[in-house]
């Protein structure tokens, strides 16, 4: 694998995963819906062939994505550097503006 340095050192694989679609929601959903366990299942063969970058966010769900990619990486967290994405306020209907 190879790694780029970002900023003033940040350190991560030059593949990054996007995990929006390894929790599928009624609101977004690319392709076929893959069970908790098999998205599990990529995100460890990703750690597994050095990737570090992993990206999710507070609307991937809402908010379910996030606490997958957690449980994701239960007992492998060292190394990896997770980005998340937010300023979506919401409420009983959804997204309701930006926070």
């Amino acid at each position: 694998m190879k790694y780029r340095t970002l900023g003033q050192g940040l350190e991560v694989s030059a593949i990054g995963i996007g995990c929006m679609t390894m929790v599928a929601t009624k609101t977004i959903v690319y392709g076929e819906t893959v069970s908790e366990h098999e998205a599990t299942k990529v995100v460890h063969a990703a750690i597994d062939q050095g990737v570090t970058f992993f990206d999710t966010a507070q609307i991937y769900g809402p908010f379910t994505n996030e606490e997958f990619v957690g449980r994701a990486i239960k007992g492998k967290r060292h190394g990896l550097v997770i980005a998340t994405k937010f300023g979506f306020k919401f409420g009983p209907k959804g997204i309701e503006g930006v926070d």
